[in-house]
């Protein structure tokens, strides 16, 4: 099966995920079609196969309510099989809030999340810090630049060994830090205890992306503030690329 929609198509085809619980997956589709100027696939998660698509948003939200752990039971969809396959064949993949999670219990990226520092749901903005700007989602931010995002979990507080923390910096895989307005990054910046302030990675590869805040909350001037719009348009602009294209793989 090619996932990847005609390139002479003007409009790239995004696929959006919906899971019960799922509630930031209209957000997703509205900065798609209205930041990106590309086409929204929503897609429910009982499916067990994906149209042809440029590449997948995991939206944010409480799959499933959240039972269990964050991300948990998402991670058995049937949809999860198809995004698996699409990933490792190099399709792009942004997991956002919810999103991240599923992606770390479905194992597309490494390490856990666990409940924030302060036991507390927390739901403001925060700054970021981009720490790697040759990835397929940050190619429109500038290496340091400092992007004010909003939060809104109760588990955003990223673990992993020691083993795994140091590969992920040895791959330049550590894409956004929590910071201060300055860029520096602190105990105090990082809202939810963090490990190493991290707020997004993403795979070896680079493909898969998730990140605990919002762009789609913080993609347009009427909501007060435009930081989000890089990343969104980072994925546009690699999509356009066609370096990113996932190879043709048959579905098992």
């Amino acid at each position: 099966m090619n996932w990847w929609a005609n390139v002479a198509d003007p409009q790239p085809r995004i696929g959006i995920l919906v899971f019960p619980g799922s509630n930031c997956d209209r957000d997703c589709a509205y900065v798609v079609e209205q930041v990106m100027g590309a086409t929204a696939d929503v897609i429910w998660h009982k499916a067990s196969s994906l149209p042809p698509l440029d590449a997948i948003i995991i939206p944010g939200g409480f799959s499933y309510g959240d039972y269990l752990r964050t991300g948990a039971i998402a991670r058995f969809s049937p949809i999860m099989a198809a995004v698996t396959r699409f990933a490792e064949a190099g399709g792009l993949v942004l997991g956002i809030c919810n999103g991240f999670q599923i992606l770390l219990e479905a194992g597309l990226l490494p390490g856990a999340m666990l409940r924030n520092r302060s036991l507390s749901f927390i739901c403001r903005d925060v700054h970021v810090r981009v720490e790697n700007t040759a990835t397929p989602f940050t190619g429109r931010c500038a290496p340091g630049q400092v992007l004010t995002l909003p939060i809104a979990h109760a588990e955003g507080n990223y673990y992993t060994d020691p083993g795994t923390l140091s590969s992920l910096k040895a791959g330049n895989q550590v894409i956004f830090r929590y910071c201060t307005t300055d860029g520096q990054t602190t105990t105090e910046a990082t809202p939810n205890g963090s490990l190493d302030g991290i707020a997004g990675i993403t795979n070896a590869t680079g493909n898969v992306l998730g990140l605990m805040p919002h762009p789609e909350r913080s993609a347009e001037a009427l909501l007060g503030n435009e930081d989000g719009r890089l990343i969104l348009r980072s994925l546009l602009d690699s999509i356009l690329s066609g370096r990113y294209a996932p190879k043709p793989v048959l579905a098992s």
